[in-house]
């Protein structure tokens, strides 16, 4: 999971869409304790920045879909519980439209709030370079060797079956 090392511009929207959306993937999926943190530690010297919510941190309800076989056709797998937050940055631009997203499966309404925080100061260019370098790319390797841990975990219980064919 990695991300551009500007920030977004209108000059390619499709670039700047998928560097959102990878750091907005490694924000929702880290964990409160290690999102605090981090942005505590990357915004070392400056206090984070005042806002507006547009939408409070609120938890309800996603419904989850599946593939039959991964390609079929979808099906509802059930329903997971999601927060999500949106805010506004006041003093981030001149006009006021920084505005930070947060989506994440689960009810902690903190972290959501902080990663509105991340991805609204992510978007802005003062904060974007320091941020994508000492937030984003620790909790992106956090992220990629806990995930390789788990599948190291999982594959010592593996078991190989064969089948011995018997001539005659």
């Amino acid at each position: 999971m990695t991300a551009a090392a500007s920030p977004p511009s209108s000059d390619s929207p499709d670039s700047a869409n998928a560097a959102r959306r990878a750091w907005m993937a490694v924000l929702a999926r880290t964990p409160r304790a290690d999102l605090e943190t981090a942005l505590n530690r990357a915004m070392e010297g400056t206090p984070l920045p005042t806002f507006d919510w547009l939408r409070p941190p609120e938890t309800g309800l996603a419904m989850v879909r599946g593939r039959i076989g991964g390609t079929g056709d979808a099906f509802n797998l059930g329903e997971a519980t999601v927060t999500r937050a949106t805010l506004r940055l006041r003093d981030a631009t001149a006009d006021g439209t920084t505005v930070g997203v947060a989506f994440h499966l689960g009810r902690d309404r903190r972290r959501a709030e902080l990663a509105a925080i991340a991805d609204a100061l992510l978007q802005t260019p003062q904060h974007h370079a320091r941020l994508q370098a000492q937030l984003i790319a620790p909790l992106a390797s956090q992220l990629t060797a806990a995930r390789a841990q788990r599948q190291q975990d999982a594959a010592s219980t593996r078991v190989e079956f064969f089948t011995m064919v018997r001539g005659d």
